[in-house]
């Protein structure tokens, strides 16, 4: 490993719980911590409201919000719609127990495909969803406006070959 390598942080395992609108506030928070151009509020609590939308939350020791995630689904195709950490909670498995959770659930839906973008520099996100099983299967050219960014189009069969 080179000279600027770190050790891995340690796994933790989180609660994962539906989300409500008791924990709006944390969202928010880690929305805007994670990203250029954060979601509002409203747009969460559409998500809450959404009989269709998949919305959990990642509780952490203390009982607060360290991550979340939200995926919908319609007919046979689901979508990935956001998956994120806290900054201190990052690089703990955190992130992958709420994709896998948001991917079970799909796959309970009986979901065949499962769809996301992600940010062509977002390397641990891409290696995290590589890791899940995800391919690429296209680029968005300028799909993410702040700064303006490339979205990679992935996509993850559910249904055995």
């Amino acid at each position: 490993m080179g000279s600027d390598s770190r050790p891995a942080a340690a796994r933790v395992s989180a609660m994962l719980v539906p989300a409500t609108k008791s924990h709006l506030t944390s969202i928010v928070r880690i929305e805007r911590e994670s990203f250029t151009d954060p979601w509002s509020k409203e747009a969460f609590v559409g998500m809450i409201d959404s009989p269709l939308a998949l919305f959990t939350v990642a509780l952490g020791d203390h009982g607060g919000v360290i991550g979340y995630t939200a995926a919908t689904s319609a007919w046979e195709d689901g979508e990935i719609l956001s998956v994120a950490v806290e900054n201190v909670a990052r690089g703990k498995g955190i992130g992958g127990q709420l994709l896998d959770a948001a991917i079970f659930a799909l796959k309970e839906q009986l979901v065949a495909r499962v769809f996301l973008e992600v940010r062509e520099s977002n390397a641990a996100a891409i290696a995290l969803y590589k890791s899940r099983g995800f391919t690429q299967m296209s680029v968005r050219r300028s799909y993410y406006r702040r700064p303006v960014e490339n979205a990679l189009v992935m996509r993850l069969d559910l249904t055995p070959k």
